[in-house]
């Protein structure tokens, strides 16, 4: 017993404090960065696996900033670096949990554990996406979720999410192996997904596909 608490107790300090000094961490993030222009379904670059992060450089730090303006000036509460055209394993997040925590943070070169049977409680709430712009759907996953990745200098970290936290963890992870919310639908929920989309107007700037 002593033993698996001690397990336990290890696990929980592998993951990330990333519900601290959220405001400023945010802030400070945009106040750097320069938002983009949203790609959308249909772009290539949402559609293939993402290359490795393997420079942690100012080159990646200054893109981080760029996705945490890009993110705000969306409205989002999750951002994937292809989300803004950039072929990169990295994502960034500004989410509350179901309890109303908020959390803040990012990771680069993403996995999700897979889960034991007894984690597995689904969800289907509702999921939208920036890259399908004004459309929604309900969508069974997970409402406990761990990814493992880097930080932004490369070290390993790991960042667990419970409800909304959870499907927004699972949801960017999804997008840097190309794989959207839409492609988890069945066929008629994804036409009436696409449909929504075409019918509604985006409230932030998006990239056209050509």
């Amino acid at each position: 017993m002593a033993q698996q608490q001690q397990v336990d107790e290890q696990e929980k300090s592998e993951f990330v404090v990333d519900t601290e000094d959220c405001e400023a961490r945010e802030l400070a993030y945009r106040e750097r960065g320069t938002a983009r222009p949203i790609t959308v379904v249909g772009n290539p670059v949402l559609h293939r696996e993402c290359q490795d992060v393997t420079e942690f450089d100012d080159k990646l730090a200054a893109l981080i900033d760029d996705m945490f303006a890009s993110q705000k000036a969306a409205e989002g509460v999750g951002l994937a670096a292809n989300q803004i055209g950039v072929d990169l394993k990295v994502f960034v997040y500004d989410c509350p949990d179901d309890d109303g925590v908020r959390h803040t943070g990012l990771i680069c070169n993403p996995v999700l554990d897979e889960l034991p049977a007894e984690r597995r409680v689904l969800d289907d709430s509702n999921e939208g996406c920036l890259s399908v712009p004004t459309a929604y759907a309900e969508l069974a996953r997970p409402d406990y979720a761990v990814v493992r990745g880097q930080d932004a200098e490369g070290n390993p970290v790991a960042i667990e999410g419970t409800g909304y936290f959870a499907r927004c963890l699972q949801h960017e992870t999804d997008h840097l192996y190309g794989r959207l919310y839409i492609d988890r639908l069945s066929k008629r929920e994804r036409k009436d997904a696409l449909k929504q989309m075409a019918e509604g107007t985006a409230r932030y700037e998006t990239v056209p596909n050509d």
